[in-house]
């Protein structure tokens, strides 16, 4: 989500590549929400998550019930006390096919888009959190961060190959993560868009 995507080796099992059926289970903002709730907030419940993202528990516990189904969260029971289920995320992260945008039928074709402008808005949401909330960190986090642009004229070839090594560089650090007892560390959020813009 936060939404959002990993775009790891085909084989990573903690990686979900999203097909036709299982993107319209999921391109919904709510589902979505909820999905990255639960990927980085850990396993809850739908009442926990209903509080958390100002919704009612029936329209949380309907949609989780919907990502069940489409296989994107499973239950926790390791977590489970009375009656109150609890979820979690079944896997870390989401590959989207481009072939999506392109397919035969407008249902599909409109859920790719929907994904993709959730997908946006959710990353354009971290980061006015973050502007808001910088105050509230030490200083070596606001020297830390960053929010740069850069315009580069390139062949789709060149574009692609630049995309790729931003991904490398970025998996290159995932081995080297601090413990979780590190006061100092903190989840960081990478977001990378790279798309050309008018030709003129």
């Amino acid at each position: 989500m936060s939404i959002v995507v990993l775009m790891n080796e085909p084989q990573d099992p903690r990686v979900r590549s999203l097909d036709a059926r299982s993107l319209r289970g999921l391109a919904h903002p709510l589902r979505m929400q909820l999905l990255d709730a639960l990927r980085f907030g850990g396993p809850a419940t739908a009442s926990r998550l209903a509080e958390k993202l100002g919704e009612s528990s029936g329209a949380t516990s309907y949609h989780l019930r919907q990502l069940a189904a489409h296989g994107f969260i499973e239950d926790a029971p390791e977590r489970g006390k009375g009656r109150e289920r609890w979820w979690k995320a079944a896997h870390q992260g989401l590959r989207f096919d481009d072939a999506l945008l392109t397919d035969a039928s407008p249902d599909v074709r409109g859920a790719a888009d929907t994904y993709l402008h959730e997908v946006a808005t959710t990353q354009t949401r971290d980061l006015s959190t973050w502007l808001g909330n910088r105050h509230t960190w030490p200083e070596e986090w606001n020297s830390a961060w960053d929010m740069s642009s850069d315009t580069l004229r390139l062949t789709p070839e060149l574009t692609r190959e630049l995309v790729e090594k931003m991904h490398a560089l970025v998996e290159s650090y995932r081995d080297r993560a601090v413990d979780e007892g590190d006061a100092d560390a903190a989840r960081v959020r990478v977001h990378t868009r790279t798309f050309p813009l008018s030709s003129e």
